[in-house]
């Protein structure tokens, strides 16, 4: 076998998935087709949920002084925005960041770690049996080569080579609304109080630019392949908003559109998906390049357990059970939400459609309503059902388990973490010990599981409602909660951690 994972694609979801194989000792090669890193920046944020998962593996201090916090979002373009900062998080802002720049970081991450990542390399076919898979790679010079690979996973973007060569299903909407952006570097600062109200998105950017995205409804139709020219642009922002802004020195133009599809599975034998190549869909609400860093921490650590042969029954499984309704939900409301821009711009659904957005503006102005859309948009709402691995476990299980471990400060035995996430970064499951009576607990789980787990008795912590009563707990790698447990009895305790171990870390060695 010449390397035991190979990862498709070196975008944000590719690069993430790398380094958290390569943090488990599994030997990665990630190919992509673009000879250069991506100059241009799709994507320009970094939501809570996202931010998180740099902090659980150290790397925040990466992001943040690059980036701008931004403590509201939007949902629909609607004018009161999704509060992210009364969310349970420390992170409730989105960090406002282009995606080179996140790329540039993941990159020097990944090969940190060890990680080879082959530009000009394309595959050019994929072939799997019950051993392995052949992969063929075609090279800058033309020339075919054959890898052999455990495992492939395709992070190689709506178009997927992978999720193609496998089979597998994308089914979906096809494309009936296209959007424009363009970076600019002359902008008229005056005139974007008047670009906002028309309705274009106005965005600051590093080096000096700006960054403006409409819809014209007198273009909406033109089809996404279709380049974007200067003075379609200027033509457009005039007809939307009365003025061209001033726009000039264009540093990029792009033409997006609202095709929607979601892969039939996240796995097929030895192929996997992640990112744009398992779920397109218009970029409402910035949740795309969010959603694909979250599909690579679930998948990596389940993926390289397989691998290094301690992966229980179903875990890699549970990718796909976890991940997939999770690219529904997105799908879905970035469905929802560009319905809401779209029907405005429809002459015989103008007034019924303002009329709709008002009604759903009006309801963003509820608490509740506002916090559940904030922690669908933020990932930080995302939980897994109880069952997906385990399935014996389901029955019964703490209103904790599938959801994020509070991030509360706390005080350990032998460990420096100030943090339950600062317990995380080397990838691994953390049991927490938040009683301390079991005079046998290392004992028991050391030996058995100890490369798998960290065992951390906690002799002080924050309060947190959703703790109370809570006397251990096991949070997996990528920082959801796998069991926890209000049983006092000690004895009860240690059966029910035994099963938990067992059903998520494995036999014990």
């Amino acid at each position: 076998m010449n390397v035991d994972v190979t990862v498709v694609g070196a975008g944000p979801t590719g690069l993430m998935l790398a380094s958290e194989l390569a943090l488990a000792g599994v030997r990665t090669r990630v190919l992509e087709r673009r000879t250069e890193p991506q100059r241009d920046s799709r994507a320009l944020t970094l939501h809570p949920r996202s931010v998180e998962l740099m902090d659980q593996r150290g790397l925040l201090d990466r992001f943040l002084p690059l980036g701008r916090t931004v403590p509201g979002w939007h949902f629909a373009q609607l004018p009161t925005r999704l509060d992210f900062s009364v969310l349970d998080s420390r992170h409730g802002y989105t960090l406002f960041i282009a995606q080179a720049r996140t790329e540039e970081l993941l990159a020097e991450r990944a090969r940190e770690l060890g990680v080879v990542i082959e530009r000009g390399s394309e595959v050019a076919g994929l072939r799997q049996d019950a051993d392995g898979m052949d992969v063929e790679v075609r090279g800058r010079d033309g020339a075919v080569e054959t890898i052999r690979t455990g495992y492939v996973v395709g992070c190689d973007g709506g178009r997927s080579v992978v999720r193609q060569s496998a089979g597998i299903a994308f089914p979906g909407t096809d494309e009936t609304l296209t959007g424009v952006l363009g970076d600019f570097a002359t902008i008229d600062p005056d005139a974007l109080d008047a670009a906002r109200a028309g309705g274009v998105l106005v965005a600051p950017m590093e080096g000096g630019l700006t960054r403006l995205v409409l819809i014209d409804p007198e273009r909406m139709r033109v089809a996404a392949a279709e380049p974007v020219t200067l003075e379609e642009f200027r033509t457009s922002l005039t007809r939307v908003c009365g003025t061209d802004c001033g726009v000039a020195d264009p540093r990029w133009l792009s033409r997006f559109g609202n095709a929607t599809r979601l892969a039939a599975s996240y796995r097929s034998g030895r192929v996997l998906l992640a990112g744009d190549a398992a779920h397109i869909h218009f970029p409402a609400a910035g949740q795309g390049l969010n959603t694909g860093l979250q599909d690579a921490m679930n998948l990596g650590w389940k993926l390289a357990a397989e691998i290094n042969g301690w992966a229980p029954p179903g875990l890699l499984d549970s990718y796909d059970a976890e991940r997939r309704p999770v690219g529904q939900l997105v799908t879905e409301n970035t469905e929802v939400q560009t319905l809401l821009a779209e029907l405005t711009l429809v002459r015989q659904y103008q007034r019924p459609g303002a009329a709709l957005r008002k009604l759903f503006d009006e309801l963003l102005g509820m608490e509740e309503v506002n916090r559940t859309l904030a922690a669908r948009v933020s990932g930080l709402g995302t939980a897994y059902p109880a069952g997906t691995v385990g399935t014996a476990m389901a029955a019964g299980a703490d209103p904790l388990v599938g959801r994020r471990m509070p991030d509360v400060g706390l005080k350990a035995v032998g460990s420096e973490a100030i943090r339950v996430y600062e317990l995380l970064p080397a990838g691994r499951f953390v049991h927490l010990d938040l009683v301390g009576d079991d005079p046998d607990l290392a004992a028991a789980v050391t030996p058995g599981w100890g490369s798998r787990v960290t065992t951390v008795t906690v002799t002080g912590r924050e309060d947190h409602p959703d703790l109370d009563g809570v006397t251990e707990a096991l949070v997996r790698p990528d920082g959801h909660v796998a069991w926890a447990t209000r049983t006092t009895e000690v004895g009860d305790r240690r059966t029910e951690r035994r099963a938990a171990l067992v059903a998520w870390a494995g036999t014990p060695a």
